[in-house]
């Protein structure tokens, strides 16, 4: 395991690239803000044009994405986000950031939501050339994919199709202009054309849920699928306030947050072990979906939703096309 400090020097160095003379925008807030600053000192080593904000000193969380910091984001070489998530900021910060992360199209930005310690010693910490490397073997596995079956010995059983009219993206954290990525980083991810099946869900939750209920193993959330929605009445969590609060979000927020958006192969090899983070476990060697937004930018399709809930599976095998490429977790390259 290695340190804060280097986590963020190859954030900076190895995945941003941030270049002398470069305008740096680093956004933290008060419970991030140590790791804020390692990132700052390690821009510092190259550029002196940092802007450093702290979330708190434009009000309450959550809050609304201040015109301040979008007036210099739009004009910045690189941008980092190390804070934490809040409920309810999604469309009220990110969103509107991500307008202006988007509109910039020399920017590259680097999204490390939920960021902790330990991920800054780990995830950020792995190999990247090895990351890149397993992550083109899965892409070229996958890229003309028609069918894809996901199974667990805990239960899952699931079978995704595809489309070629939608792309497979590869996040290896190498970041470029041409779209912000997360950090840490490692996997490869489409939006499913039709999903059928049974997941459960025994490695951690997104949004606000990974920080609240942590790791899922021991209550794991068990979901049907059919025709790539949720069945709400399938739904079961020993832990009941979990269960109540994931129906909430599937099925009050809009039309399409009970649809799954996202099918994502995790290839950070030099992880480990699951640390309750979304953020670094869906980098995890293995599987992960979304219900919600398919990030059209991204992926093609047609539709959208203002929900995004990652959902880990722990230790899958995965049949692409009758090809076995990960069994019980462990890839057969």
């Amino acid at each position: 395991m290695g340190s804060i400090e280097n986590g963020a020097r190859q954030a900076v160095e190895k995945c941003v690239k941030v270049k002398k003379g470069e305008m740096v925008v680093i956004i933290t807030d008060q419970e991030t803000v140590e790791i804020g600053n390692a990132i700052k000192q390690a821009a510092k080593n190259i550029t002196s044009n940092i802007h450093f904000f702290v979330m708190e000193n434009f009000g309450k969380r959550p809050l609304n994405f201040p015109e301040e910091i979008g007036k210099i984001l739009a004009e910045a070489d690189a941008s980092f986000y190390v804070a934490q998530d809040v409920k309810d900021e999604g469309q009220v910060f990110d969103s509107p950031m991500f307008k202006v992360v988007s509109a910039n199209k020399k920017l590259r930005h680097a999204h490390m939501p939920g960021i902790t310690a330990e991920v800054m010693r780990s995830g950020m910490c792995s190999d990247y050339e090895e990351v890149r490397r397993v992550s083109r073997l899965v892409y070229e596995k996958v890229r003309s994919a028609s069918k894809i079956r996901v199974t667990t010995d805990k239960g899952t059983d699931m079978t995704a199709e595809f489309s070629p009219k939608l792309n497979w993206k590869i996040y290896d954290g190498d970041v470029t202009s041409e779209d912000w990525f997360n950090l840490p980083d490692g996997e490869v991810f489409t939006s499913p054309a039709l999903v059928n099946g049974k997941i459960v869900i025994d490695g951690c939750l997104g949004d606000y849920f990974d920080k609240k209920y942590g790791i899922l193993e021991n209550t794991p959330l068990t979901v049907e699928i059919e025709n790539s929605r949720a069945k709400k009445e399938s739904i079961h969590c020993d832990n009941k306030a979990l269960e109540k609060e994931f129906v909430e979000y599937l099925f009050k927020t809009d039309e399409n947050s009970d649809k799954v958006g996202e099918f994502a192969v995790g290839t950070n090899i030099g992880l480990t072990e699951l640390v309750g983070n979304l953020l670094q476990d869906e980098k995890f060697p293995g599987v992960h979906i979304a219900f919600g937004s398919p990030y059209p930018e991204e992926t093609g399709a047609d539709w959208d939703s203002k929900g995004h809930l990652d959902g880990v599976i722990k230790n899958p095998t995965i049949n692409v096309d009758g090809e076995i490429i990960m069994r019980e977790g462990k890839f057969l390259f």
